[in-house]
């Protein structure tokens, strides 16, 4: 079984949409959602995805959702017949932080490809938790997004070094930090000489859930990606269509 996250009670969030961030940007794709995280980043816009009642893990906006509501389980096998249902040929596996299911997407995975062979697969994570062997072998390409220290998650939690250097030295790994403030990029830097991250593969995303935020934040970002010799992301989903699950 896989447990995911919902779009509304009962029903998995499992959609097609065009990718809105990292090195896929603007690519159909098709999207499952998985519950549940072993981070709590305060500005975390998944929330109903791991902050459930009784979860009092700082989030800035402090709201407690209703796990039954908002957490679905199903069969790997239904997972993957909803997916090889819809047009998009590259699926993206996000969350919550979808490699604590990796036994369960490796099975589900494995029945993608079973009936629609070429799926190119990606998976969104936070680069604290190990894949599965058995599913790291069907992956094409991991978008790696460490929490720095204003996600309010420690480091001992969030920044494994064992994990980052892994990560850097698979050439299917795109790494994607959320940055919000320009104090934040003296931390992405440090981890990019730390672990040798080639700038092709480092990315550096604005904070934010609406349009004039992400607006204002780039071209400050923006400037200091061409200047550091990094790529820059925006989230394109966010100014298509709002802040909203399903999209």
């Amino acid at each position: 079984m896989l447990t995911l996250a919902t779009v509304n009670p009962g029903e998995a969030e499992i959609f097609a949409s065009l990718q809105g961030e990292g090195p896929s940007l603007g690519r159909p794709s098709t999207f499952v959602r998985l519950s549940r995280c072993n981070l709590a980043c305060r500005w975390c816009d998944t929330a109903y995805t791991w902050r459930f009642t009784g979860d009092n893990r700082p989030h800035r906006d402090d709201r407690a959702f209703e796990r039954t509501a908002n957490q679905l389980a199903l069969d790997e096998a239904e997972v993957a017949a909803r997916i090889v249902a819809l047009s998009p040929d590259r699926l993206v596996i996000t969350g919550g932080e979808p490699l604590l299911q990796g036994a369960g997407l490796a099975r589900m995975v494995a029945l993608v490809r079973q009936a629609r062979p070429g799926f190119h697969v990606e998976i969104e994570t936070n680069g604290s938790v190990a894949p599965h062997p058995a599913l790291d072998r069907q992956v094409d390409q991991y978008n790696v997004s460490p929490k720095l220290a204003h996600s309010g998650n420690p480091a001992d939690l969030a920044l494994i070094p064992e994990r980052l250097a892994a990560w850097a030295q698979d050439h299917r790994t795109f790494f994607k930090f959320v940055v919000a403030t320009p104090e934040d990029l003296a931390e992405v830097a440090a981890l990019q000489a730390a672990y040798a991250i080639p700038g092709e593969r480092l990315f550096v995303m604005p904070e934010g859930t609406d349009s004039a935020t992400l607006r204002e934040r780039s071209i400050w970002l923006s400037d200091a990606a061409l200047q550091a010799g990094w790529r820059f992301t925006d989230r394109l989903h966010i100014h298509l269509y709002g802040d909203t699950r399903g999209t």
